[in-house]
């Protein structure tokens, strides 16, 4: 039995005290187990959508782990007491999952992004994980599947035999994916947003140093300003003023 992780509620969402090593103990101990369950990266862009979407915010709240992606949230789970919480990146978990994966002979699957990507993505990380099996992947049409395509999507990936499903459809598609699926799926669905973009070297990560002093945003949005600009102008600074409110009453509480 896993032990239950610290977490704090971050404007209404869960977000829990995890690491890469906890995060791949976890996996591994639910794949398996053949346990039907999901895992959401959470970043601002996530708690965001979820505080505007109370019905999202459920799912996120009922997901088996929701790791910290974004620094902004490392820095509020220090706040409220989680002194030593390091990120927990949604892209870098993906490779750590296949590196343990690889030399466990889990088989995963890949799910989302386009035909080419794909091909992409699967000679990328074979190459960088000699020995990692992926059992399938498929990329579903970019419009709301009808419920015979996501019955059929589900069947493909149970006949494939993976344990560990990565998902990367983008918020909130991917989280409301994912608890459609839960009981269906037979495997960890781990919704990873961009990381089949990066990790196919279709799109360039930041530098790890805007990473760390949380600049990642400004690195993304100055690549695609025509479809990030709402995400980055909006969400953002109603972040820092919703999230510094929530700061001043825990602190005033502490007093």
């Amino acid at each position: 039995m896993l032990p239950k992780l610290p977490a704090q509620v971050i404007l209404g969402s869960r977000v829990d005290a995890t690491s890469y090593a906890d995060a791949c103990d976890r996996i591994q101990a639910w794949a398996e187990a053949r346990n039907s369950c999901y895992i959401v990266a959470a970043n601002v862009h996530v708690v965001m959508t979820a505080y505007w979407q109370r019905q999202y915010q459920k799912i996120i709240n009922q997901a088996a782990l929701v790791t910290p992606d974004g620094m902004p949230l490392v820095w509020a789970l220090r706040s409220l007491g989680i002194k030593d919480q390091t990120r927990v990146y949604g892209p870098d978990l993906m490779l750590a999952w296949c590196d343990r994966a690889a030399q466990l002979k889990i088989p995963i699957y890949l799910y989302g992004g386009t035909e080419s990507m794909l091909e992409k993505l699967q000679h990328n990380l074979t190459q960088q994980f000699p020995g990692l099996a992926i059992a399938g992947s498929y990329a579903p049409p970019f419009r709301a599947l009808t419920p015979e395509e996501e019955k059929s999507d589900v069947q493909r990936i149970h006949e494939s035999g993976a344990t560990v499903v990565f998902v990367g459809l983008g918020c909130p598609k991917q989280e409301e994916w994912m608890a459609r699926q839960q009981s269906k799926v037979a495997a960890v669905m781990i919704g990873v947003g961009a990381a089949f973009s990066f990790h196919s070297g279709e799109v360039a990560q930041a530098p790890r140093w805007m990473m760390k002093v949380g600049l990642e945003w400004l690195y993304r949005f100055a690549q695609e300003p025509g479809r990030l600009w709402q995400r980055y102008c909006i969400n953002n600074p109603a972040f820092v003023i919703l999230s510094g409110w929530q700061l001043l009453r825990h602190w005033l509480q502490l007093k």
